[in-house]
Order: structure tokens, then C-alpha cells, then sequence
């Protein structure tokens, strides 16, 4: 009995460093960056262990789940490419939820940039000249799709489709203008916010796109038996400070 106790103990004691070592995996929208970093430090303070983010465009992040990239987590910016991987059968049945909700701005760099009011009369392809207008690339992106939707509802898209340079991601889109290579561009409220080389001149009307949601779920093949746990934390009132500051809506 002593000797079957003793190779349990250290059978466990083998297990516990791997166990230990294991870390929740999030795939994630681009522009979760800033909040997701700090979410993801609190949780491991709190001992819940190592969490780590891949960014991208959903639309690159829902390509490499199907193809089997290994992961816990899945953040969308948009229900379509969340719905894209649901249909495959690639999220975990009861586990998928709206987390929160963003609006779409106009930027331009700091030192030039000067308020304006966004509507039907507004003359955006003569403010572009012969620059372009940054934008998530407007067949994928999401942030692209939301603000290709917005400037077709204004009526604003025939002027300006020849002046669009079309980023691999919102975040790619916010560096074209923070670096000065764009006048203009469409990002998220909450990336703007992120960095100090750009100002908001204007916010999109919330009728001339459909709702900005970012769903989440836990993947069918998710590796990490904490994932859940990590989810419960990420849903949880300790995480909405996190989320606000960047400009999220919080919506659960």
C-alpha cells in the first residue's frame, strides 16, 4: 500500500510542471490588442495561468481554425465570420456569446486633423486628393465590411472606391494614417483611442452600418481544459473595466 501510494504521489508530482505549463490560447480580433494584453496579465496574476493572443482579421483567424490551427478561444469583430466557423462545426455547442460592441470613426493624422461632420453632403473624396482612404480590406476585414457598409448607405462609395487602400487589418489600416502614408482612414472607435499619432474627426451615424458585435466561444478541439474557466473570467465584471477603457461596450 505504502509503495502504491508513493508512485501515485509521484506520478502526480510528474504531471503537475506539464499541467502547469499549459496555456489558454485566444485567437482574436486585431483590434482587442490593448485591452485583451491587460485581461490576459490580470488573469495570470490572479493564478489563472498563462494566456496568450494571436491577432488578426477575423477573417484570417476563422481561415486558420479550419485549416486546424490549434486554439482555445475564438473573438470575433463580426457574427459573420463567428457564423462561418459555427457552421463548420468548429465552436463548442452552448458556449457562444455576444461580449461586446464598438463603433467605426474617421481618422486622420493628429497634427492635421480637423473635425468634420459625416454625412450624405460630405465631399470625402475631395478632402482624399490624391491620397487614399485607409480601410480593413472591404470583402473580409470587418472593420472594412462595417465601413464599406456605412459609406454605400450615405451614399459616399461610388466617389471614394478608386481611393481605397485595403489593409489586411484594421490595425494595418490605423498604422497607414499613424505613419502619415494615408490622410484618411476608417478604423474602430477603440483603435483610434490606441494611438496617440491619430485623432477621431468623425463618427459614423450607428444607422448606416449594421450593429458592431464581437461574439466569442470556446473551439470544438480546444486543447485546454482551462479555456472555460478563462471564458467565465473574460464574461465577469473584472474584465469590464479592461474592455471600457479602450472604448468597448460591454455587452453582457
Amino acid at each position: 500500500m505504502k509503495f502504491a501510494l508513493v508512485t501515485v504521489a509521484a506520478g502526480w508530482l510528474c504531471a503537475a510542471p506539464a499541467a502547469a505549463a499549459e496555456k489558454v490560447t485566444v485567437f482574436a480580433a486585431a483590434s482587442l490588442k490593448n485591452a485583451l494584453d491587460a485581461i490576459n496579465a490580470e488573469w495570470q496574476t490572479q493564478g489563472g495561468g498563462e494566456a496568450v493572443a494571436s491577432y488578426a482579421a477575423s477573417s484570417a483567424l476563422a481561415k486558420q481554425i479550419e485549416a486546424g490551427a490549434p486554439a482555445d478561444i475564438f473573438i470575433s469583430a463580426d457574427l459573420a465570420w463567428m457564423n462561418y466557423v459555427a457552421e463548420k462545426k468548429l465552436i463548442k455547442e452552448g458556449t457562444r456569446s455576444d461580449l461586446l460592441g464598438n463603433t467605426i470613426v474617421l481618422i486622420a493624422p493628429k497634427d492635421i486633423a480637423k473635425p468634420i461632420d459625416i454625412a450624405r453632403d460630405l465631399d470625402l473624396a475631395g478632402l482624399l486628393g490624391d491620397g487614399r482612404l485607409a480601410m480593413g480590406a472591404v470583402d473580409s476585414v470587418p472593420a472594412g465590411k462595417y465601413g464599406k457598409e456605412a459609406l454605400q448607405s450615405l451614399g459616399l462609395w461610388p466617389s471614394v472606391e478608386s481611393k481605397i487602400a485595403g489593409a489586411e487589418s484594421v490595425r494595418a489600416a490605423l498604422a497607414l494614417v499613424s505613419r502619415g502614408e494615408a490622410p484618411y482612414g476608417i478604423v474602430y472607435k477603440t483603435d483610434a483611442a490606441a494611438d496617440p499619432g491619430v485623432a477621431i474627426i468623425g463618427t459614423f451615424p450607428e444607422d448606416s452600418h449594421k450593429p458592431i458585435i464581437y461574439p466569442v466561444a470556446i473551439l470544438a478541439d480546444a486543447p485546454n481544459a482551462a479555456a472555460a474557466a478563462y471564458l467565465d473570467f473574460l464574461k465577469s465584471r473584472k474584465t469590464r473595466p479592461f474592455f471600457e477603457r479602450e472604448g468597448f461596450i460591454v455587452l453582457n
